[in-house]
C-alpha cells in the first residue's frame, strides 16, 4: 500500500479511538473510569498532535491534559464520599 494512504488509515484508527473514549467517558457510571478514559482521550489527541507535525502542542497536551488534568480529577475523586456510602449510612440509623 502506499505510504498516505498508510498515514490515512492511521489518523482514521486514532480518530475512531478519539472518539470511542470520549463516548466511554461520558456514558461511565463510575466517576474514576470516566478520568481514566479522558486520559486516554488526551492521550490519543497528543499523538494525532505528534503524527500532525506539532511536537510542541503534543508535549503540551500530554503533559497538560494526561498528566496534571488527570492527577487532578483523581485526587478531588478520592476526596470525596460516594453516594451509595452515604445512603447506606443513612438507612443504618
Amino acid at each position: 500500500m502506499n505510504f498516505i494512504v498508510l498515514n490515512a488509515l492511521l489518523h482514521l484508527v486514532i480518530l475512531i479511538l478519539i472518539a470511542i473514549s470520549a463516548i466511554a467517558a461520558l456514558m461511565s457510571k463510575d466517576l474514576l473510569m470516566g478520568v481514566l478514559a479522558l486520559a486516554a482521550m488526551s492521550l490519543l489527541v497528543s499523538l494525532e498532535f505528534y503524527l500532525l507535525h506539532a511536537p510542541d502542542v503534543a508535549i503540551a497536551e500530554a503533559a497538560v491534559g494526561g498528566g496534571l488534568t488527570t492527577a487532578l480529577f483523581v485526587l478531588v475523586i478520592a476526596r470525596t464520599k460516594r453516594f451509595e456510602d452515604e445512603v447506606e449510612a443513612y438507612e443504618r440509623r
